[in-house]
């Protein structure tokens, strides 16, 4: 029963002392005159954070393909090819040419007609291609694959009227060696 007084008497004067505590000034009441006088006007404040950019600057920024170093840039060449190619290959057109090719008898007309599906081909990637890098790419993969099919040592080109030939040069004689193996023959046949 005590700690119920105790508590209770307790709650008593911690409501009277907040009762008593010294109320707030009215609003009227000017006390710090002097100071307001010393205080510097406010200067315009900042805007919250640093300026943005506007969202046509971001797009353009973020529209750019960033450049991931020389062998970065090739893998993505690299991947936007194959890309292409295997939505090239499934082309009727493009298949339709390079069965034909496939079906040549002769060794001449099967080149002349890899030569148009090669055409056929790169030309129908090209249109696909996005990026003028890929482009590039594909121009040098078309000329390494019809470079292929040139076989200057088969048929070479007729030359021009006025230009000689020039021979090609001829390795030094061999000299025959066949005289030293029989001499060593014929030295083991006597003992």
């Amino acid at each position: 029963m005590k700690s119920y007084r105790a508590i209770i008497s307790a709650a008593a004067i911690c409501a009277a002392a907040a009762i008593c505590a010294q109320d707030a000034a009215p609003p009227s009441v000017d006390l710090y005159e002097e100071q307001d006088q010393l205080l510097p006007t406010p200067s315009p404040k900042p805007p919250n954070g640093p300026e943005l950019p506007e969202i046509s600057q971001l797009d353009q920024n973020f529209s750019k393909p960033r450049s991931l170093g020389a062998a970065g840039d090739e893998a993505r060449v690299h991947q936007e090819w194959r890309q292409l190619k295997n939505r090239t290959v499934n082309d009727p057109e493009v298949q339709a040419a390079k069965a034909y090719a496939l079906a040549a008898r002769t060794d001449l007309e099967r080149r002349n007609r890899l030569r148009t599906y090669y055409g056929i081909y790169y030309q129908r990637m090209s249109t696909l291609a996005k990026t003028p890098e890929l482009k590039l790419a594909l121009e040098a993969l078309k000329t390494s694959h019809e470079g292929l099919l040139d076989q200057p040592r088969v048929r070479p080109t007729p030359l021009p009227p006025g230009v000689t030939p020039t021979p090609t040069p001829t390795g030094t004689p061999v000299t025959k060696k066949l005289d030293k193996h029989k001499k060593k023959e014929k030295r083991r046949k006597k003992f």
